[in-house]
């Protein structure tokens, strides 16, 4: 994991339009949040809160990513379904959440696999971490998020 006060890994992403985002220094606030699966109950839930609450977010100059392992086509059609107006990275080799630390061993009715931890990430003008979230619940998450970069300096 990438500890709070550190430098965020510079990477290529594509999005589910099929751009390319350089996540480096991005000048603005950024939140980089991951989740486990396109359209499971949760992870739409949390994107949608996101989508909600975006404008909020664009007022305090902040970019809103999600980030999780199935390919553009998925995120296409996510984000077509629920009218998600912020990019989704995909991730489909997981080399961006093995960068961030949030690929990791999970285990469903005594079943071990790898998958994506539910984690965010709120990186500075700068580029370094300033705010780190393990094991995210959904509920409330996005008020804290916004919370974090309102109390970033300008």
């Amino acid at each position: 994991m990438i500890e709070e006060g550190q430098k965020a890994p510079k990477l290529s992403v594509a999005t589910s339009d099929g751009q390319t985002i350089e996540l480096s220094a991005p000048g603005s606030p950024l939140v980089l949040y991951f989740y486990p699966k396109d359209d499971t109950p949760g992870c739409t839930q949390q994107a949608c809160d996101f989508r909600d609450d975006l404008p909020r977010f664009k007022k305090s100059k902040a970019v809103v990513l999600g980030v999780s392992i199935l390919d553009e086509k998925s995120k296409a059609k996510f984000a077509a379904k629920h009218d998600l107006t912020f990019p989704l990275l995909a991730d489909a080799d997981h080399a961006v959440a093995e960068k961030y630390g949030v690929w990791q061993e999970k285990s469903r009715y005594g079943r071990k696999y790898m998958g994506i931890a539910r984690t965010t990430y709120v990186i500075d003008a700068g580029g370094k971490v300033a705010r780190r979230w393990d094991n995210v619940r959904v509920p409330g998450h996005v008020q804290e998020v916004f919370d974090a970069v309102s109390a970033l300096p300008s």
